[in-house]
Formats: structure tokens, C-alpha cells, sequence
């Protein structure tokens, strides 16, 4: 009677699907399908389960930011990003028709990512990044980062980066990242991090001979405060920035690319490409 009882609640448990596929390497993500162990119980992923660090109880500003945290969060929920999904499927604004100037342009915020071997690299690669060691990796003139927080947006992704490196194929002074933001606490677990890395290896391997390759890479962890840098509300949609060796934010893009916007973003690269 007792075991059964155990059965029934570990089959109802939240997590029951999560473990059941971290046990099952065959039915692991791929790099195309970050966000599929996620539970699909929308309250599960948003608001956040973060909890106050002990000594945070008795700080008045930490409890006061997380509670403005948890109010912004259950005022945009799940059921807000597919309703969105529903009136624009994820256009949620135009890119940018031109490049943005350098004396408004805003600082890309700093991102960890991880590769499939287990090699970490702080985002954006930048001249005024101290963190990189320009010994070993050159300063690109151009990066193009884009982020995806969950598998329904890797097709917008790609309707950019498919046009992007065919245009840049050649060019040793660009670098393409793609990034897959997840937010999941289990997932971000050390030892679950690294069985999931290990399955995505092959499939992150790019087998091109250019000298422009898509990087795929991933973040863990909490990504509430770099979203609120970037204005990302919606998770469903996808997220293209480009970047200059500074590291600064010259163009964006969202969702799905129309061909003009294809063009927009090229000569926006090409101009950076010059210097400008």
C-alpha cells in the first residue's frame, strides 16, 4: 500500500518528466531543443524560484527588490507571451532600418556562456572587456548574438543567421553566436549542466571550413536582471543583436526576418566591417 502511494506521488511530482528524460539520454535536448525538459506547467517556469540568500532576510532593499521582482513577473506571465504569440507570431517590434550612432548605442550586458565541451566565454567579446585575453582570441569588428529562450523561436533565429553567413561566410572579423538562455534551476544543477553539455556535443559541432562559424552555446542560471538590461518581455520569440568591438549594441532584430530586414542587418555588419 505504501509503495503505491510512493508511485502515485513521484508520478504527479512536477519534476517526474524532467527526471525521467535526464535518466533517458536518448530523450535529452538538442541544441535545437533547449527548453523541451522544461515543465509545460507555465507557473513551474515564471515567477522564478529563487529564494533570499539567509543573510539577505533581514536587508529591507533585498526584500524590496524581490518583491518588485515577483509583482513584475506575475503582471507578465506566460499566458501574456502567447497571447502576443497569437497577434504577431513574435514580431513584437520592426529591427532597426539603420545603424544605431555610436554615441547612443548601449553596452551589451555581460552574459556566461557555456560551449558543449564544458569551455565557458564571458559575452560580448570586446576591446573593454579586461576578461578576454586578446592574445589568444582577436577582437572581432562585428558580433552577431542571438538569444532564444525556448525551441519555438529557433526558427526565427535561423531565418537570420542562415542569410548572414552566406553574406559573411569569408570574413575572419565577425563572430556568430548563438545563445540558449535556461533559466531552469534543475537544469543548472552542476551534475545535470554537465550530462546535458556532454549529449549536446555532437550535434553543436559546426563541420563548415569558413572562416565565419555559428557558435552554439548556452547559459544557465537566473536570467531575470540581464532580460530587464535588454527589454525582453516575451520568451517566445527570438532576439538578434549586433555588436560592435566595443561590445556596444548597433542594430537589433526580433522574431521571424522579412528579407528587407535581412538587408538592413548585412549593411549595418558591413558598415561596422568599415570602421564606421
Amino acid at each position: 500500500m505504501m509503495l503505491s502511494l510512493r508511485r502515485l506521488m513521484l508520478q504527479n511530482h512536477p519534476l517526474s518528466s524532467t527526471l525521467k528524460a535526464v535518466a533517458s539520454p536518448s530523450s535529452l535536448l538538442t541544441r535545437h531543443e533547449p527548453d523541451h525538459l522544461l515543465p509545460s506547467n507555465p507557473h513551474f517556469q515564471r515567477p522564478s524560484q529563487r529564494f533570499l540568500d539567509i543573510y539577505q532576510m533581514g536587508n529591507k532593499e533585498a526584500i524590496a527588490k524581490e518583491r518588485a521582482r515577483i509583482s513584475d513577473e506575475m503582471n507578465r506571465g506566460y499566458f501574456a507571451d502567447i497571447s502576443e504569440m497569437k497577434k504577431h507570431g513574435g514580431k513584437i517590434a520592426m529591427a532597426n532600418k539603420t545603424i544605431i550612432p555610436a554615441m547612443v548605442a548601449v553596452k551589451f550586458p555581460s552574459l556566461e556562456v557555456n560551449f558543449s565541451n564544458g569551455r565557458s566565454l564571458k559575452l560580448p567579446i570586446s576591446s573593454e572587456n579586461c576578461e578576454v585575453d586578446t592574445t589568444e582570441m582577436a577582437i572581432p569588428s562585428a558580433s552577431l548574438i542571438c538569444l532564444s529562450f525556448r525551441a519555438s523561436s529557433q526558427a526565427m533565429i535561423e531565418s537570420w543567421t542562415a542569410p548572414f553567413l552566406d553574406a559573411f561566410c569569408a570574413s575572419e572579423n565577425i563572430r556568430l553566436y548563438e545563445v540558449s538562455l535556461i533559466d531552469s534551476w534543475f537544469l543548472s544543477l552542476t551534475l545535470v549542466k554537465k550530462l546535458l553539455l556532454r549529449t549536446m556535443r555532437k550535434s553543436s559541432t559546426d563541420a563548415s571550413n569558413y572562416a565565419l562559424q555559428r557558435q552554439i552555446v548556452y547559459s544557465f542560471g537566473d536570467h531575470y536582471y540581464f532580460r530587464k538590461e535588454l527589454k525582453i518581455l516575451n520568451l517566445l520569440t527570438g532576439y538578434v543583436f549586433l555588436l560592435d568591438r566595443f561590445g556596444r549594441i548597433r542594430w537589433q532584430g526580433f522574431g521571424s526576418a522579412t528579407q528587407e530586414e535581412v538587408s538592413f542587418l548585412l549593411s549595418s555588419t558591413s558598415l561596422l566591417l568599415e570602421g564606421k
